[in-house]
């Protein structure tokens, strides 16, 4: 069992991100628990509480945040991203393949700063958490390993972040959320959509109270990644196809959900309540295996649960609705969406960013006139630091937002923007939605992550960085 076990983690320790596209789910054999058909629609309870709520979590200042980044296929980038952040230092690089960590060396030095400790076994990130010199593990891993590495991290009294999925369980998610709560760690699952140009535009809109009571909210993940899913060079172990083959739902609500549920206030005045989800049949998979490797050949004849469009509908408890959607099997144009509707106006970013407000809401706003609303509302984060993260680059600029503001807020002693709370409702929908699918699309309780404390809490406030550094 061991011997196994340490050749199933080399195969997949810290390359599964190598190949392919942001986002990422998991595999039943590796760790998630697949919903049953016919399963009671009432979601896992909350153990008892092992601490006090991370809430608005404020800890002692770190004028020098000492990273170490585990993983690094993705990780390679967040590497450059953080070596351009003032106050940081990564302090180890953890990776199984040298050549990675070589790379990332060479990162390091054409950018002036000191070569990393290096860590290279298939669980080392045990060692690198127990290390005393560290202040914040950075992971980007594969996903089967961001509860393991997040936990182990906040036991050890470091500040945990991960790429997303932050869990793939509800039960997982619960765990993030005792630990944080047990040890008075931050986590945080880094949804790099949160801090994309119009996305923090249109919070600020909302805060500013453009659109009135915003009571609907769209978001998706729309990505035609048929030819990776089916390549051998694409997902490392073609783990993402091998998701497709065994679960439904939606996989990767993230994305989509994020922005929308920031805006409109999630576990800060109001919290999901339950959701009810639907998929099509799976057609895109089969199809193009039948066109690319001929239609007796395994991939055509082989089985694919996840429906090409999965819909996902949840309520809160004030009575507002969100529409989550995933598709990544469809021939169209990649969309997140990203929908905002309230009681004076309405914001869609995809094809086109567009708007529309009282009085004159029945058609959109006038090129110019959507310029100049755009610009008097930007986000003070992305005026303050956009030029310079879209010169760093990173999904045109929003990961170096991301990770400026993270490094801000522990540097200075502030809560993060999004906190344990946040990453486990986001990702609770992977589990849930695939338990409504397989119930006939019956409803399924959503839990209450913070425990009653979002009915306190106030939404995420817009920054001034203009007088913040004073």
């Amino acid at each position: 069992m061991k011997e196994n076990r340490r050749n199933f983690l080399k195969k997949t320790l810290y390359g599964g991100l190598a190949f392919g596209v942001s986002g990422y789910a998991g595999l039943t054999q590796y760790g998630s628990n697949p919903a049953k058909e016919n399963e009671a629609s009432a979601a896992p309870v909350a153990q008892s509480k092992k601490g006090k709520s991370v809430m608005g979590l404020r800890c002692e200042p770190i004028p020098e945040v000492r990273i170490a980044v585990i993983g690094l296929g993705r990780g390679a980038d967040a590497v450059n991203r953080l070596s351009h952040i003032e106050g940081t230092k990564i302090v180890v690089l953890c990776d199984l393949h040298e050549n990675r960590i070589k790379s990332c060396q060479n990162t390091l030095k054409k950018l002036g700063r000191p070569e990393a400790i290096a860590y290279t076994g298939e669980e080392d990130w045990k060692k690198v958490c127990e290390r005393d010199d560290i202040d914040l593990i950075y992971n980007a891993t594969p996903w089967h390993l961001h509860v393991p590495i997040s936990l182990y991290a906040m036991k050890h009294g470091k500040h945990a972040v991960s790429e997303i999925p932050a869990a793939l369980t509800v039960d997982d998610c619960w765990a993030l959320v005792d630990t944080a709560e047990e040890t008075q760690r931050h986590y945080m699952m880094l949804e790099n959509c949160c801090y994309d140009f119009f996305e923090l535009t249109t919070l600020n809109m909302a805060r500013k109270g453009l659109f009135g009571e915003i009571y609907h909210g769209e978001g998706a993940y729309i990505h035609d990644l048929r030819s990776l899913k089916h390549s051998k060079n694409g997902y490392h172990n073609m783990w993402r196809l091998e998701y497709s083959k065994k679960h439904t739902g939606n996989p990767y609500p993230m994305h989509g959900l994020g922005p929308v549920a920031q805006i409109m206030g999630i576990n800060r005045g109001d919290r999901f309540e339950y959701l009810t989800s639907m998929s099509s049949n799976q057609y895109g998979l089969t199809l193009y295996a039948e066109n690319t490797f001929g239609k007796d050949s395994p991939e055509a004849k082989a089985t694919y649960k996840l429906g090409d469009m999965s819909q996902t509908l949840i309520r809160t408890v004030k009575g507002h609705t969100i529409v989550v959607v995933h598709d990544t099997t469809s021939p169209r144009p990649y969309d997140r969406i990203h929908k905002i509707s309230g009681t004076k106006g309405y914001a869609v970013k995809y094809p086109e960013q567009k708007i529309a407000l009282e009085p004159n809401a029945h058609e959109f706003l006038k090129p110019e006139k959507f310029k100049a609303i755009m610009e008097q509302y930007e986000h003070p984060l992305s005026k303050y630091i956009g030029e310079k993260a879209k010169s760093v680059g990173g999904h045109g600029g929003m990961d170096y937002i991301m990770d400026w503001r993270l490094i801000y807020c522990l540097r200075n002693g502030l809560p993060l923007d999004q906190d344990v709370y946040d990453a486990a409702a986001w990702s609770s929908i992977v589990e849930l939605s695939e338990r409504s699918v397989l119930n006939r699309s019956n409803s399924v309780d959503i839990p209450d992550f913070t425990r009653g404390e979002w009915k306190n809490a106030k939404p995420w406030q817009v920054i001034d960085m203009e007088t913040v550094f004073c």
